[in-house]
């Protein structure tokens, strides 16, 4: 979406005046205060202790300040606003790096735990400050040049050295995904890198055709059904800005890929989770772009999802949806006047590309019990090891979950990342066969995947995701019964003689009753015979796990050992009346 520069008064008069209202109590809090201030301890303690999130947090402060004073200055043009926007570009312009310490190579090629400023590293980072500041001199210029000459050229010539020159001379990035694993980094920083490009007169044919090859490697990926392997989280950072730089550069977008939001909705704030996403997600979301790409593409129930989201009289977005994001919300008068109404919630979703499978009792309703279950293999995007893991909500809200994960460590993607508890098949709802969890790998994946739509069943073979020779076959079958609203989970195995421990994972949100051959949990009962269980109780500290679960999640380990190397189990849940 065009946004004008704020010199075009007849469109910034009609700003979103909520929103503004909203900016404005948070901006004048922090008026006059110190910003956010990246300290050289909080980058070196990645290196040291693994802690990344003090730094970025730092950094993400500093982008929703910038925000604010940039969307005021524009709508008011009073001069307290446009000296905040000065500070703000200044300080970015004189940080050190615009990298995040998790991703600078200052380490592995200078041997230093501090950003080399002669080297700059162009990560997801780098790209946001530099589409910040673009964004900044395409809506302020004019105010800037007057009450701030040279401002302008210190942008430029801080994007170029930074982000520009390094994404045309070195070519070996990683996140290019020239060596076939191509990943949403890809359009992230595409899009940040056109967009700079293009507001602050750098784009030029060379530059253009490299954008466009580059986007053109995540669109290859892109499954014809549109699913995102990395999960709705990483959809807002990985799909979205490959379509918004589709939609830049002219081209058509992808229908399928706008409607998985919407697909992968479980309910209310709740959505089907898988790979490094959250159950309940932030509620700040720039819906308003996924509305404009759906009324682009006429996808009509895209369009309701988004659309859901709107609140009339309330604000259309917030800062931390990104600089701007929040300048086309305040302008978007579509969106301004968008009717909230229902989620569409299809019946069933299939992704044969990622081999998931989320079905419900009916059409356009949460209610009842809702079944999702993935197949696929153990070194996707963002990998967590849950080949046959599933996910069963009661009215839209998740009862047998997918944890999800903790906060970004230098662990999360290091050699050590499969020792992080939400990462393990242990804390999903799988089997552990003789004592084995699954292992992390592409070739550990399921085998013989059949799904029924009509059934509502999925069939998939667990056995490949084991690294055991003794296991012939563990066929698990998810299967919602539409007329009895009764999900059922039967595992059928055929394991080679041999000893260890079997049991199935199912990990609980909510207070735990065992009843004897089953349990009772946040309304639903779940029943497994006269298998013997045990209970293990997870105390949760981390805010990405405890603002989703609460303060704690349960784990019932059904131990299936003595039915022998030749067995079966089946799990059933209902709704408790």
């Amino acid at each position: 979406m065009l946004v004008p520069a704020a010199t075009d008064r007849a469109v910034w008069r009609s700003a979103d005046e909520p929103t503004l209202h909203e900016l404005s109590e948070r901006a004048r809090a922090t008026l006059g205060t110190p910003w956010p201030t990246p300290l050289a301890r909080d980058f070196a303690r990645y290196f040291r202790d693994g802690d990344r999130d003090t730094y970025e947090q730092a950094i993400w402060g500093r982008h929703q300040r910038l925000a604010r004073a940039v969307v005021l200055a524009a709508a008011t043009l009073d001069p307290v606003w446009l000296d905040e926007v000065a500070d703000g570009v200044t300080l970015f312009c004189e940080q050190s790096t615009w990298c995040w310490p998790a991703h600078d190579d200052t380490f592995t090629r200078h041997g230093s735990v501090l950003p080399t400023v002669t080297d700059p590293y162009l990560d997801l980072g780098a790209g946001e400050v530099a589409a910040d500041l673009a964004w900044t001199d395409h809506v302020l210029g004019a105010q800037l040049d007057e009450r701030y000459p040279g401002l302008r050229a210190r942008i430029r010539h801080e994007v170029a050295v930074r982000v520009l020159r390094p994404f045309i001379n070195r070519r070996d990035w990683h996140w290019l995904g020239l060596d076939g694993r191509v990943h949403n980094w890809n359009p992230w920083i595409h899009s940040n890198v056109l967009l700079a490009a293009t507001f602050l007169g750098f784009l030029d044919p060379e530059l253009t055709d490299l954008i466009t090859e580059g986007i053109g490697l995540y669109g290859a990926a892109v499954p014809a059904d549109g699913a995102i392997d990395e999960g709705y989280h990483y959809w807002w950072h990985g799909a979205l800005p490959y379509l918004e730089t589709l939609e830049r550069l002219g081209r058509d977008l992808d229908p399928a890929l706008i409607d998985f939001p919407h697909r992968v909705h479980l309910g209310g704030p709740w959505y089907l989770n898988h790979a490094d996403g959250p159950a309940r997600p932030s509620p700040h979301q720039p819906w308003h772009v996924l509305h404009r790409l759906a009324r682009t593409v006429g996808a009509r129930d895209a369009l309701a999802h988004a659309a859901a989201h709107r609140r009339p009289g309330e604000a259309v977005a917030h800062e931390s949806h990104g600089l701007g994001h929040l300048l086309q919300a305040v302008l978007d008068r579509d969106w301004i006047a968008a009717i909230p109404g229902p989620s569409p919630l299809p019946r069933d979703v299939w992704f044969r590309s990622t081999q998931v499978l989320l079905a419900r009792p009916t059409t356009g309703s949460a209610a009842g019990l809702t079944l999702a279950i993935k197949g696929g293999h153990n070194d996707e995007n963002h990998n967590h090891n849950d080949v046959g893991s599933f996910i069963v909500a009661r009215d839209g809200v998740p009862v047998l979950v997918d944890p999800g994960r903790p906060t970004y460590t230098a662990q999360t993607f290091g050699p050590r990342r499969y020792e992080i508890w939400t990462m393990r098949s242990t804390w999903h709802n799988t089997p552990s066969i003789r004592g084995t969890e699954q292992a992390a790998g592409r070739s550990f994946a399921a085998r013989d995947v059949v799904v029924d739509l009509d059934a509502g069943s999925f069939t998939a073979d667990l056995a490949g995701a084991y690294p055991r020779d003794d296991v012939r076959r563990w066929i698990r079958t998810a299967r919602l019964d539409r007329d009895t609203g009764t999900i059922t989970i039967r595992d059928s195995w055929e394991l080679r003689p041999g000893t260890g421990r079997t049991v199935l994972h199912l990990i609980v949100a909510g207070e735990v009753t065992l009843t004897g051959g089953g349990a009772d949990v946040n309304g639903i009962s779940v029943t497994w015979g006269d298998r013997p269980c045990t209970v293990t109780s997870r105390r949760l500290d981390d805010p990405m796990l405890t603002e989703v679960w609460g303060d704690r999640l349960t784990r019932l380990d059904i131990d299936v050992t003595t039915l022998g190397p030749v067995g079966t189990l089946e799990l059933s849940v209902k709704e408790k009346r």
